[in-house]
């Protein structure tokens, strides 16, 4: 049986193995990116003898409360590298994991509404075309014929002057797509531990060897930690302190509608991105709160400003009802780029400050940390995105250069 053209799946997809006492790598955190980093590792470079640790249910982190946007449209080269190779591993995912992960390209509108968006949108689409990816620059006639329900009326209190556009981009199943990673990791050998909880490392002078646990200790020839918002707080325990700020990120659905929005509209402006799910709600979201916490919940005034300008952009809406709401911790670097590499401890590998571009970058970082893990360095594609980059000042400032939640 399959519910709205979503097909059923296997009741067991993976094992519920007892931890050894030592592993070759030890993922910490078993979410998309500690999953992805686990079947790469397994596939491309026939390492298997890993375990990947989570301190609660698989994929029950941010893998689970993300709004499943997937694009590559960013404006830095460093950027539009990392995100283009996830979105060519995307598009080519559902063959190598041998499951359904509904990807839908469906594209993706990043609305402009002043004439500085207009010059700043301008400037991405033809640095996207630099690097290869599908961009385009659409008029406000052409954004109606892409999406008829938005509001172009120019007696908005930010009337649409035009927006990016980028056909290739799209939403998945964000579930289908861990569990498909977990499947296929499970299959060639990989542990998945769940109910784990990191609660400490065990060092030799300035290597990692391993991390002690709520199920013991446990011996690592390697430690990679794929922990979004709490990565901060479990390298503090080895004395490192990262450039990291976490913050509660908010994300909302209404109840099931008829399919209406054919694409993901996202503006800066106005404060909203939409899009509408396989089952027919429509998925909202705007930028983390501005407090830090980690709390996997939301303020409500952010709600009540993200409907008003839901409402705004798409009148027909209007008499939507919400239908709950949910939150993920993210973790925000100083330049909004994530830090993806080695660290000042030998054997410690980081994975962090995704902010809230973590879940277009699954396959892409997991394909680019399986390569830094196996051969002590860093893939081209991660190698700009350093820890050191914060003392040296070769930052990748991507703080608004890719609208709302980026």
């Amino acid at each position: 049986m399959t519910h709205a053209g979503i097909p059923e799946l296997p009741a067991a997809l993976w094992r519920n193995p007892e931890p050894k006492r030592s592993y070759d790598v030890v993922i910490v955190g078993a979410g998309g990116h500690g999953l992805a980093t686990a079947h790469y590792l397994a596939k491309n470079h026939g390492i298997t003898n890993v375990a990947v640790l989570e301190r609660g249910w698989l994929a029950g982190g941010n893998m689970a409360r993300n709004t499943t946007i997937i694009r590559s449209n960013y404006l830095w080269d460093e950027s539009a590298a990392i995100y283009e190779h996830a979105l060519r591993l995307w598009e080519g995912l559902e063959d190598d994991l041998g499951m359904p992960i509904l990807f839908d390209q469906r594209g993706v509108l990043n609305l402009a509404h002043s004439l500085q968006d207009v010059r700043e949108g301008v400037r991405r689409v033809e640095a996207n075309v630099l690097n290869g990816v599908d961009a385009q620059w659409l008029t406000p006639d052409e954004v109606r014929e892409v999406c008829p329900i938005v509001n172009t009326s120019p007696d908005l209190r930010y009337p649409v002057l035009g927006a990016t556009y980028q056909p290739r981009a799209g939403i998945a199943k964000h579930d289908y797509v861990a569990w498909g990673f977990a499947r296929r990791a499970d299959a060639a050998g990989v542990d998945l531990i769940q109910d784990c909880e990191v609660t400490g490392f065990t060092t030799d002078g300035d290597r990692v060897t391993g991390v002690s646990t709520s199920r013991g200790d446990i011996a690592a020839g390697k430690v990679a930690l794929c922990a979004a918002g709490h990565t901060s707080v479990l390298a503090d325990q080895l004395g490192l302190r990262l450039p990291l700020q976490s913050h509660p990120l908010q994300a909302l659905v209404s109840e099931l509608l008829e399919p209406v929005h054919p694409t993901v509209v996202m503006s800066n402006a106005v404060h909203v991105y939409v899009s509408q799910a396989h089952k027919g709600e429509l998925v909202m979201g705007a930028g983390v709160d501005s407090y830090n916490g980690y709390g996997q919940r939301g303020a409500f005034h952010i709600i009540e400003r993200q409907m008003a300008a839901a409402v705004e952009l798409f009148p027909v809406f209007a008499r939507a009802h919400l239908l709950r709401t949910w939150g993920g911790i993210v973790d925000v670097s100083p330049d909004a780029s994530p830090i993806v590499g080695l660290t000042p401890y030998a054997g410690l590998y980081l994975n962090c400050g995704w902010g809230t571009g973590g879940f277009k970058a699954t396959p892409g970082v997991g394909w680019c940390m399986a390569h830094t893990i196996a051969h002590d360095e860093p893939h081209p594609h991660n190698a700009p995105f350093t820890l050191e980059r914060f003392t040296t000042g070769a930052l990748i400032d991507e703080h608004g250069a890719a609208a709302v939640a980026h």
